[in-house]
């Protein structure tokens, strides 16, 4: 993938991303009368919310690192041993930031 069509898509990833992230930080919860039961309803609810601004996150970090890596001239080549990334990984994830063989070795560690 060429510099500047890994750039738009992370750009776009990056707006949408934080988009995201603004409306689950947001209250969606509005002040109501409930019934006991939709209690333990809420607290799911806000478990979910909260697990998906995490991933949010998470995803929004690896965009930024991969913008990055863009910026200091690496981006396509692996963090771990320098090789380069397939250009179909890269078409899939823009943000991957590791070859499949290290990515796998880093997940088999987990």
């Amino acid at each position: 993938m060429d510099v500047t069509t890994a750039r738009e898509r992370l750009e776009d990833m990056l707006a949408e991303l934080d988009r995201s992230i603004a409306v689950l930080q947001g209250d969606p919860v509005a002040v109501r009368e409930r019934h006991a039961a939709d209690a333990g309803s809420d607290l799911t609810d806000a478990d979910r919310a909260r697990a998906m601004l995490t991933v949010a996150a998470t995803q929004r970090d690896a965009v930024v690192a991969a913008l990055k890596r863009l910026e200091e001239g690496v981006y396509g080549r692996c963090v771990d041993c320098a090789r380069p990334v397939p250009e179909g990984r890269l078409e899939a994830r823009p943000e991957a930031a590791r070859c499949v063989q290290c990515q796998g070795k880093r997940e088999r560690r987990r």
